[in-house]
Parts: C-alpha cells; sequence; structure tokens
C-alpha cells in the first residue's frame, strides 16, 4: 500500500512517501522568508505553499521511485494550523483524489507527531507517555491505542516553542528562537542565572512560560551594552535549562501519576540536543524508556503524516471530499469522514 502524504500546516511544505508503514521519500522545504519578520506571516506562508507543493511533491515521487499511478492513497493534514495554509494542501489532495479516483485521508497535524518515533521504533508498545512540545502546543499525553488519548498537561499561555521564539528576540538572536539560543547555549553556563520554574497553582500539572520569559527580559534590561554582549550566552543557556527542566518536572510528575514508564518526546523542540542530553540522565534515575525521533521527524513534515494515514487506511477510515480545514483542531476532537 502506497501513502502520499502531504503537510502544509504552518511554514513547511513537506511530501512524504510510505509504503506499508516504510518511509521512501520525505522532502521538506522551509519557508525562511520568515525570518526577516521574526515569525511567520500567515499569507506569505499560503502564497510559498502554493508556489512549491508541487514541486515539493514531485521531489517526493522522484525520490521514492514512483509515479502517481503508484499511488494507493493521499494523506493530508487538516488541522491544526494556519487556515490560509492549510487550505494549499488539502485542496491539493482533494484535486488528486478526484483525478486519480483514489481515497484520501485527513490526518490531525498533532496525531502525526505522535506517530513521529513509530517510523524509527515500531517496536513501541502501548501503552505510552507523549511530550509534545511543537511550535504552538505543549501537552503531555497518555496514549492507549491510536485515537485512545489522555490529555494530563497543557500550557496556559505561551507554548514551549514560543517560549523559545520570545526569549530569541529579546536577546536579539534570529527567527526561530529554538535553534538560535542553542546555539550559542553551547558556550554558557547553564546554571550562572537562576530563573525559577513556572508552577500552576490551580493545576500543578500543566506548564506555564509566560513568566519565565518576563523575568528573562527583566534580567536583560538590568544590564547595560557591554554586560548584554558578555552574558548573552550565560543568558541563553540558563534560560534554555530552565525551559527544559520545566518540561521534565511535569513528565516525571505524570510519570509518577501513572505509573507508565515508556516516554515518546515528539515536536520540535525535540531535536534541541541538550533536551535529549539531560533526557538520557532522567531515563536512567527514574528507569524509564525515552524515544526521540530523528531528527528529521522533529520539526513538521509529511512522513508523520503519511505514517498516520496509512494506520488509519488499514482501519478503513477515508475522509469524504467535504472534509473542512479546521486550524484549531484538537488532538482528541473526533474526525470528520
Amino acid at each position: 500500500m502506497l501513502i502520499l502524504g502531504i503537510e502544509s500546516s504552518c511554514d513547511e511544505t513537506a511530501a512524504s512517501i510510505c509504503k506499508d508503514g516504510l518511509i521512501l521519500s520525505n522532502v521538506v522545504k522551509s519557508q525562511e522568508i520568515h525570518q526577516e519578520y521574526g515569525g511567520v506571516v500567515p499569507e506569505i506562508a499560503s502564497r510559498e505553499h502554493e508556489s512549491q507543493i508541487g514541486t515539493i511533491i514531485d521531489k517526493a515521487l522522484k525520490k521514492a521511485s514512483v509515479s502517481f499511478r503508484d499511488i494507493d492513497a493521499i494523506a493530508v493534514t487538516y488541522g491544526a494550523g494556519l487556515m490560509g495554509a492549510l487550505l494549499v494542501g488539502l485542496n491539493y489532495a482533494k484535486g488528486l483524489s478526484i483525478a486519480l479516483n483514489i481515497p484520501f485521508i485527513g490526518v490531525n497535524h498533532l496525531e502525526g507527531h505522535l506517530y513521529a518515533n513509530f517510523i524509527s521504533y515500531p517496536e513501541m508498545e502501548f501503552p505510552y507517555l507523549c511530550l509534545l512540545v511543537t511550535g504552538g502546543h505543549t501537552q503531555i499525553w497518555e496514549v492507549h491505542l491510536p485515537g485512545d488519548y489522555i490529555l494530563h498537561s497543557n500550557t496556559v499561555d505561551d507554548a514551549a516553542g514560543e517560549a523559545f521564539d520570545k526569549g530569541a528576540r529579546i536577546l536579539g538572536l534570529d527567527y526561530p528562537g529554538g535553534p538560535a539560543i542553542e546555539k550559542i547555549a553551547v558556550d554558557g553556563e547553564c546554571n550562572k542565572y537562576q530563573f525559577t520554574i513556572p508552577v500552576v497553582k490551580n493545576d500543578p500539572f500543566n506548564f506555564s512560560f509566560s513568566g519565565l520569559k518576563t523575568a528573562l527580559l527583566y534580567k536583560y534590561k538590568m544590564m547595560n551594552a557591554s554586560e548584554q554582549k558578555a552574558n548573552i550566552h550565560n543568558l541563553a543557556a540558563s534560560y534554555q535549562e530552565t525551559i527544559l527542566i520545566s518540561l521534565f518536572t511535569q513528565l516525571i510528575r505524570v510519570v509518577n501519576k501513572t505509573d507508565i514508564k515508556r516516554v515518546s518526546i515528539v515536536g520540535g523542540v525535540a531535536a534541541n540536543k541538550r533536551f535529549r542530553t539531560l533526557a538520557q540522565s532522567l531515563e536512567l534515575k527514574n528507569k524509564l524508556k525515552i524515544f526521540f525521533p530523528p531528527m528529521e521527524y522533529c520539526t513538521d513534515n509529511a512522513a508523520m503524516i503519511a505514517t498516520a494515514g496509512y494506520e488509519k487506511l488499514k482501519k478503513g477510515l477515508t475522509s469524504s471530499l467535504t472534509l473542512k480545514a479546521n486550524p484549531s483542531l484538537a488532538l482528541n476532537d473526533s474526525v470528520e469522514l
């Protein structure tokens, strides 16, 4: 069974070919134009997707040595994300579905991330905990079966990815903020500045990062220009460390609550090397088994969408041409078929 996966929820245009669960190709085009604006501009993102999607799909087919006539079904992200960006991929998939007379499957972008580790670790077993850390989401899910999820932790304000972006902006670094902070933090002392790990008093399992961002801003503004320049590596390292420790603190709370020792960490922030290093010591100390996807499957990609689509198609699940893009689609929302 050959599945074409399409992802266009934000600022990556991506296509992938999946054959019986095996990824044959995964092509991603990141929209670098947003760097000059310090964040994703929705209208520009939509135009970039429109101009690139055909080329990216052709590259994915060529890399997998297949053609359109070989494709059995199409999996495409229909939420969550930017409305205009989602529409580009969804409408393209619908058009191909009609032209090729094959089914298409709408995939929740967040559910795609849940499948990212199954690409490289098919031995993963249910149940497991999933720490989902993307630009717009920071959540901990208890996963029993595909479609059977329990939410334990969510962010009450900024997501971890947003905290990295906003912190980078305060420090005068490039967008996206996560890689920019990680790069200069390598030369800094992670314990130089003590930022308080945020706590949500009325729900200790939830995340909060807006206060941390404010603390960084105040600390930075207290310094003169020369002090800022001399300490930027230490500020970045300390800020990064606090975000990562906050993620692990909540994860351990949920591990203790559920007694589930298998953990999947997915999303763009999962590409952070310091994150992975800290996870190794956490794994040993708490007798956990932690899975990280390969770097190429951390950020938005179509391989995870194709894999999720393949699992749904095995169950006989397909979508109708009336399926609508849903920018605010939640992971536990029912799929419209």
